[in-house]
This record gives C-alpha cells, structure tokens and sequence, in this order.
C-alpha cells in the first residue's frame, strides 16, 4: 500500500484553512494534510506595508519545519506573499512549493483576455497583478470591509459586500477570486456577474495532484 502524500499547508489568514480543507476533501481525499497557522504574518505585512528581508526568512522558517515533519510538497494559502514564497521553492526545490494563486492563473489566462481579480486583503492587489502575463489585462476590485466582517463572524456581511464588488467586474472576461478566504462566495459571484469564477484551492489541489501523481 502507498503511503498517503503529506501535504503542508502554510497559512497567514485562519480563515484560510477550511476553504482549503474543503477543495482536498472534494477533489483529493487520501492526502495528508497539515496546517500552520501564523497569523502575525498578514498582520505584520499590514502593518509595514511591505515584504522585507525579516519576512523572508520567517517564510524560509516555516518552510523548514514543514519539511521537517516529513511533506512531499508545501502549498501557501497567503496571495500577499508572492517573492517570499519563492524563497522557500528556489531553496527547497525539486520539491512541489506553490504559490496560492499560481495554478487558479494558469487557468484564468485560457479563460480571456480580460480577468477581474476580487480581494479583501488589500495587499494582494499589490503583489498579485504582475504574476499574471502581460498578454492579459488585469482589473482589480478590493471589497471594502469583507475581511474585517470576517474577522468579526460575520459572513453574511462579508458575502454581500463582495458581491456588490464583484457587480463593477461584470465586463471581464473570468472572474478570479483572489484569496482562499473568499472561494466559498463563489457560487454568488457567478450570479452577480455572469462570468466565469475561478478559486485558487480548486486549482491549487488540482495542480499538486498532477505533481505529486506524476513524481509518485
């Protein structure tokens, strides 16, 4: 019998976890899956407003403890932390170490030329736009007060504010939703535009297995 693949997932939003529980659940049950959870990284990005060398090796950090425990791979969840989370690929590589939102664009870019990128961190809109080709225009939209509805419990708030948001992407060709956080809205997303939505765990799952299947 193979040994189950042990996939680390490294988190800096607790609201990333079950998101990305729930897409392994759905698409790729027999993995192992471990969570770290540092919350002060999303805190402390916001906080200085931009990546340093100190983050950098916090990230390196983490990325050894993950590999202390035994991972076949390392998937991030945080889309704010892009040069960080290259860090840790270039040192660790051949191993798989992904990006949040590398595979959710690689699928969005043969969807259209024209891709609504929605968040509610607004340092992702920052650090995400130049991982896409220059081939493709990218539109970013934050809704305003989603995440510190979260924060607060409160998803419905949370939900609604990312579809009034989602209403100004309706001319886009794909809708990519760019955090973890947000995957579950969507469904409502899809609704409200009318476009196609593409989630970065669905994607990220996808994109490890065929990994992982083709190093196994």
């Amino acid at each position: 019998m193979t040994t189950p693949m042990r996939i680390a997932l490294i988190h800096a939003l607790k609201h990333s976890i079950a998101p990305i529980e729930a897409a392994f659940a759905l698409a790729w049950p027999e993995a192992r899956l471990m969570n770290l959870l540092d919350d002060s990284l999303s805190a402390d990005l916001a906080r200085d407003g931009k990546l340093n060398d100190a983050m950098t090796d916090r990230f390196l950090a983490l990325g050894d403890y993950a590999v202390a425990t035994g991972a076949n791979a390392i998937l991030f969840t945080c889309s704010a932390f892009g040069p960080c989370i290259e860090a840790v690929a270039g040192a660790r590589a051949p191993m798989p170490v992904l990006k949040p939102n590398e595979a959710m664009i690689e699928r969005a870019v043969t969807m259209g030329k024209k891709i609504g990128l929605l968040s509610t961190f607004p340092p992702t809109l920052v650090s995400m736009p130049p991982e896409f080709p220059a081939s493709v225009q990218i539109v970013p939209k934050l809704a305003e007060g989603a995440l510190a509805a979260l924060d607060r419990g409160d998803r419905a708030t949370h939900d609604r504010l990312i579809v009034e948001a989602s209403k100004d992407l309706r001319d886009c060709d794909v809708v990519a939703l760019a955090q973890f956080s947000i995957a579950s809205s969507a469904p409502l997303v899809a609704q409200a535009t009318g476009r196609p939505v593409v989630t970065t765990p669905d994607s990220a799952v996808d994109k490890l297995m065929g990994l992982l299947k083709a190093k196994a």
